[in-house]
């Protein structure tokens, strides 16, 4: 892994960031059974010391305990960081759409020009920061239209209190609606090597359109990094301890595909997550891969997958090996 990290722009907007991105949802503790925020600095601080520029983060991530802990880690290194957050999922208003309960208080899904104004301002306190490099609207508000939610970031953008605009968790349709709109750089989607839904859906659209797209969960939660074991156990409110794609099935299935990718990764000195990394960022239509990270030895290695170039026939090689074990996970 001699190369340099790689580098890709957001769309058209001139802002370039390192292909491989710090994902900060477990950072926000949030379903995932609490955060250290010292290790949780160290993650950052060290993610950054390995090349990588971007990293996400979202006020939804522990209702601001994310974008806090990053405002703390990026403080006299903001020069070296490609700031993402989210706005839309919202305590402060009851308009919109009604998502979902957090310590007995609703949220909504709320994208109206009033929100944005707001939501903006409490995310710059706490990043810390005068500029957001890429604002993303975290989930869809069907009350809002599109036009009015992107007339909110597009001025935004005009005040220099943010650089790209993307959208997350949208459908075929809102997206070719923000591309009808204008002004849309990317998308943030779930995809990885068990879920790849949006080969067939999203991705087409936005690689005609030259809108870039942002993987999240690359590694599955976890599920393909490679460590966890069949008898792992989770507990408290971690997500993953009900969720049926962390079977002890699919978790053996998982250990074969490492098994079966080991030799490759071998080859490129690197572990069989950076592997799997490495292949998602070489997917037709991924621009950026999301990759958690709780502690400074988990960030560098997410960061090094980066540094891997894959031929084309090693490329095809980990997706038929993809294939073969992962088909048939259980959803």
């Amino acid at each position: 892994m001699s190369h340099e990290m790689l580098v890709r722009e957001i769309g058209s907007s001139d802002v370039h960031a390192s292909a491989i991105g710090l994902g900060t949802w477990a950072i926000g503790g949030w379903m995932w059974g609490g955060t250290d925020e010292a290790k949780s600095i160290a993650a950052i601080q060290a993610s950054i010391d390995e090349g990588v520029s971007l990293i996400d983060t979202a006020p939804a991530y522990g209702q601001g305990v994310a974008e806090e802990i990053v405002g703390k880690a990026i403080k006299g290194r903001r020069d070296k960081v490609v700031l993402a957050t989210k706005c839309g999922l919202v305590r402060h208003t009851t308009r919109g759409r009604h998502f979902f309960d957090y310590d007995g208080r609703p949220v909504h899904r709320y994208l109206g020009a009033d929100s944005i104004v707001h939501e903006i301002e409490q995310s710059l306190k706490r990043l810390g920061t005068d500029t957001i490099d890429h604002y993303i609207t975290h989930w869809q508000d069907p009350t809002t239209p599109i036009a009015e939610t992107m007339e909110a970031l597009s001025k935004l953008k005009a005040q220099g209190k943010i650089r790209s605009i993307g959208a997350s968790n949208l459908s075929v349709q809102d997206l070719e609606t923000y591309v009808s709109v204008g002004g849309l750089d990317a998308i943030q989607e779930e995809y990885s090597m068990v879920k790849r839904d949006i080969e067939k859906t999203l991705l087409p659209v936005a690689r005609r359109n030259g809108v870039s797209t942002l993987s999240y969960s690359s590694l599955a939660l976890g599920l393909l990094s490679g460590k966890i074991g069949v008898d792992r156990v989770f507990s408290g409110d971690d997500q993953r301890k009900d969720n049926p794609r962390f079977s002890k099935a699919n978790r053996e299935k998982v250990v074969r595909l490492m098994d079966d990718i080991a030799p490759l990764a071998d080859a490129h000195g690197a572990t069989p997550a950076q592997l799997v990394i490495a292949w998602t960022i070489q997917q037709p239509g991924i621009t950026f891969a999301l990759c958690g990270a709780r502690n400074p030895e988990q960030a560098r290695e997410n960061a090094g997958a980066g540094r891997i170039r894959l031929s084309k026939a090693e490329t095809e090689t980990i997706s038929e090996a993809a294939t073969r074990h992962l088909t048939d996970l259980d959803a």
